[in-house]
């Protein structure tokens, strides 16, 4: 009996003491659980309270919402602003003291903007193998008034650093400190989706480029004494004769600077600028072989005028070499190939085709709406 009653005792007390379990942790999302018309710059963030977040999984219609924790794993967010007018899908878990966990399932729709803002064109093409000096150049479908949330959006991967600059409200272009190295690999993407742009306007959809850095061509061409060299990797792969402009006029005066070759064609008609036909010094020729370099009609071109390559020079302004190096050049260029022209008492103006080599490295970082020029690189040259 005294067992038995030494056991009763036991088992009142046992039943006397609850187990204490602690709140499940509590989770929330910004926007929140079925919101409509959910801004979408402010991207998504997931946040535990009384525990640890282990998984958040979201979709924007059926792809997978990239994101991130932070250190503590208290708050996940978005890498990137949201899709405008998309539905959105959110799961998340946490768990706090004793392994308690909390889970969220939570829907909403971003906004339905007034204005969509999207890339009109981006320069290289993708997959498209160019030279060391080619810049990115980006066109907007509109103007972008907020020009920093914008530049935010745009990354770049490669192996070098470099900046953007803006041209104006509609375009921007980035282009390295220096020019790229021979061979690697450049990848742009405009994450532009859901950045606010500008009063009622937001990115319409992101887009990714990625392209490849050929060999290093560089052609330099000293019109004093009439002669081009071009270098594949440092090595000497051309000596060419050339004959450049005669410099009777401003237009007929070949420019100095860092040119790129933008595009070529063969044949390509050049017509005399602000000349009619019966005009002195009037012409109207079909060229063969012709490798742009500026967007006032500058061409690396074939001409049979041999007797004056390497002697005088006799053109409107283009650098003429002979038929077969003329030929040779037009096959091996790609576009943003450096040709550096000397000699001549016009310069290349930046905005003159790709002249943008033209700009200091100091002066390139302020036009950008995020980057300020840092002490170490005042007074840098460009390349």
């Amino acid at each position: 009996m005294r067992v038995i009653a030494w056991a009763a005792a036991l088992l009142l007390a046992v039943a006397g003491c609850a187990v204490r379990v602690p709140p499940a942790p509590r989770i929330t999302m910004t926007p929140a659980p079925d919101a409509v018309g959910a801004p979408p710059d402010g991207g998504l963030v997931v946040r535990a309270d009384g525990g640890r977040l282990t998984n958040v999984v979201a979709f924007a219609g059926r792809d997978l919402v990239p994101g991130a924790f932070d250190r503590s794993r208290t708050v996940w967010r978005s890498s990137w602003p949201l899709r405008p007018g998309t539905d959105y899908v959110v799961n998340a878990l946490a768990v706090g003291p004793q392994g308690v966990a909390g889970r969220l399932t939570g829907r909403f729709r971003t906004l339905r903007p007034h204005h969509e803002v999207a890339l009109a064109s981006v320069v290289p093409d993708d997959g498209e193998t160019v030279g060391v000096g080619m810049p990115i150049i980006v066109t907007f479908t509109r103007p972008v008034e907020n020009r920093a949330a914008v530049e935010r959006a745009l990354a770049v991967t490669g192996p070098v650093e470099g900046a953007w600059h803006w041209f104006g409200p509609s375009q921007v272009v980035y282009r390295p400190m220096r020019m790229w190295p021979a061979r690697s690999r450049i990848a742009f993407t405009a994450h532009l989706a859901g950045v606010r742009a500008g009063p009622g306007t937001y990115g319409a959809a992101d887009r990714s480029v990625s392209f490849t850095v050929g060999r290093a061509m560089v052609s330099t061409v000293d019109t004093r004494v009439h002669r081009m060299v071009v270098r594949q990797d440092g090595v000497v792969a051309q000596r060419m004769p050339i004959s450049a402009g005669m410099a009777t006029t401003r237009e007929y005066t070949t420019t100095s600077g860092i040119h790129l070759t933008m595009e070529k064609g063969n044949p390509v008609r050049m017509v005399s600028p602000g000349r009619r036909k019966g005009d002195p010094e009037y012409y109207d020729n079909l060229i063969d072989y012709a490798v742009r370099i500026s967007n006032s009609g500058e061409y690396v071109h074939a001409m049979g005028n041999v007797w004056a390559q390497g002697r005088i020079n006799m053109s409107h302004g283009c650098v003429n070499a002979s038929p077969d190096q003329a030929r040779w050049f037009y096959e091996h260029a790609l576009r943003g190939d450096p040709v550096i022209v000397t000699g001549t008492s016009r310069r290349l103006e930046w905005n003159n085709g790709w002249g943008y080599w033209q700009i200091s490295w100091p002066d390139w970082l302020r036009g950008s709406a995020l980057r300020r020029v840092p002490e170490f690189v005042r007074g840098a040259a460009g390349t």
